[in-house]
């Protein structure tokens, strides 16, 4: 078995779409003529991305799984239980027997393909500022408890003078150097100026939002 792009009259798929039913993923699509099996791909899907599928993340044929055009016509649908939260990419690859051998067609188009979210992952976030006694400068304790892992580079800190920041623009912006485990992530203490405040934020709204919930405690 081996991929293959599409080439000219190759079969392909179409029309893909998908609803939520209860605790499943309901996946239709139209059939190409002349392929009796399709093998169905599921991964974890990057936030934001919904480029063009390179040939170096494509799955493992051990992960794909066989679907036949008899179950599908059984059951109407192609059906795929919810495990987890956030954003999955299915794939729905055509097959076909040629010389002996299976060839799994990679279509350029993307027809084949979609990503759907199936909830967001709640992040929940503290930030305690400590003073001592006649001291001009305090400590901040940032605490992160997540549903998920979380990559480094979706949150960051900022830090304002006089206030609380409203947005990750209103004042200094810091990253973080490491990512965050699934549970509570308790991170070394930071020194700040005693007018000086501090609070969490996406460092792309539009881009971890679709994924993740970000609730200040």
């Amino acid at each position: 078995m081996q991929y293959r792009d599409a080439q000219p009259g190759d079969p392909v798929i179409s029309e893909l779409n998908h609803k939520i039913d209860d605790n499943r993923v309901v996946l239709r699509w139209q059939w190409p003529e002349g392929v009796a099996v399709v093998y169905i791909a599921k991964q974890l899907a990057d936030p934001g991305v919904n480029g063009q599928e390179d040939t170096e993340a494509l799955p493992p044929f051990s992960s794909l799984k066989l679907f036949t055009r008899e179950e599908y016509k059984a059951a109407g649908s192609y059906r795929d239980r919810i495990d987890g939260i956030g954003r999955v990419r299915y794939t729905v690859y055509p097959a076909v027997r040629e010389d002996g051998d299976t060839f799994v067609i990679r279509q350029q188009d993307g027809a084949n393909r979609l990503e759907l979210s199936t909830g967001k992952a709640k992040i929940r976030y503290a930030v305690h500022h400590k003073k001592g006694w006649f001291r001009s400068r305090k400590t901040v304790q940032i605490q992160v408890t997540a549903e998920v892992p979380v990559p480094q580079e979706a949150l960051c800190y900022v830090k304002k003078r006089g206030g609380y920041p409203a947005d990750r623009e209103d004042g200094t912006l810091y990253p973080f150097t490491a990512p965050f485990v699934a549970g509570r992530n308790v991170l070394p203490a930071v020194e700040v100026g005693g007018d000086e405040f501090v609070r969490l934020f996406f460092t792309d709204g539009q881009k971890y939002g679709t994924v993740y919930e970000l609730v200040p405690e």
